[in-house]
């Protein structure tokens, strides 16, 4: 049976800013951290993922109140807020290929520069065959002592090819090279995906899923205007097959753009 692959990235493409809004909750500001603390590391040369993982940890190591642990971070996602309609779009697209295209199998993954604790105990994790994020190393009374794992920018496009070649769940972690082996046949093909997402770590992706006849498929958040610029590069730029506000309500312009995608795979299928 062929199967489509659905592949998100996590902030701001499903839900506003994660980390933002951690810290916010934490009672930190996050403006000021995203100004003061990250952006002297930016522009002292450093790659962006590894240094706002890197503020975190002198964040946690500076005070008792501001400590950061697995629980904090785990009971924070259990309140993560999501953008519009999210949370009703897998269960809605399940049942779409179910009723429309029997012989096709649909997952979703996601691929995020985001911190994996939080995605993965969200609301919609259950959703997903696979998640893979940046994640911490804790220490034994559980806080954030040192960034066990980055997804930064082209890192992401390692994990289409782990999702092409069916390099999937917990064995796949134990073999870092087995990515790199060559595959007879794919289990998912390139033009058998759609990759949605927002900002500038998704280009790789977006670019090695569009040159392979997939779909790539970037959102905006219609609230912020300050960001609409930056979303229109990606269109202008020809990175994007179609630019859509972030709303995934079951009658908005961007589930009609995902449900008319797992048409076209559905015909490549058969």
């Amino acid at each position: 049976m062929p199967v489509a692959a659905f592949v998100f990235d996590f902030d701001d493409t499903l839900a506003p800013d994660s980390t933002s809004s951690f810290l916010d909750w934490m009672g930190v500001d996050a403006k000021v951290f995203w100004k003061e603390t990250v952006g002297p590391l930016d522009q002292d040369g450093w790659d962006p993922i590894p240094a706002y993982l890197y503020a975190l940890i002198q964040l946690s190591n500076s005070s008792e109140k501001t400590r950061i642990t697995r629980q904090k971070l785990q009971e924070f996602a259990s309140k993560l807020r999501f953008h519009q309609g999210v949370t009703r779009m897998f269960p809605y697209l399940l049942n779409y290929v179910k009723d429309n295209h029997p012989g096709l199998s649909l997952e979703f993954y996601i691929i995020s520069s985001g911190i994996g604790e939080i995605v993965r105990n969200s609301r919609i994790a259950r959703f997903f065959t696979d998640i893979w994020a940046s994640e911490f190393h804790y220490d034994e009374e559980g806080a954030i002592v040192f960034p066990r794992n980055v997804v930064s920018f082209t890192d992401k496009t390692r994990y289409l090819f782990q999702i092409s070649k069916g390099l999937i769940g917990p064995e796949s972690r134990a073999d870092h090279y087995a990515v790199n082996r060559r595959t007879q046949g794919f289990r998912i093909p390139m033009d058998h995906m759609v990759f949605v997402g927002d900002g500038l770590t998704d280009i790789p992706c977006f670019s090695l899923v569009k040159r392979y006849g997939g779909v790539a498929i970037g959102v905006y958040d219609k609230h912020k205007r300050e960001r609409w610029s930056r979303a229109w590069d990606f269109l202008e730029d020809g990175r994007v097959t179609n630019l859509l506000s972030a709303d995934y309500s079951s009658n908005s312009d961007l589930m009609h753009n995902l449900l008319m995608a797992i048409d076209a795979i559905a015909r490549k299928g058969n």
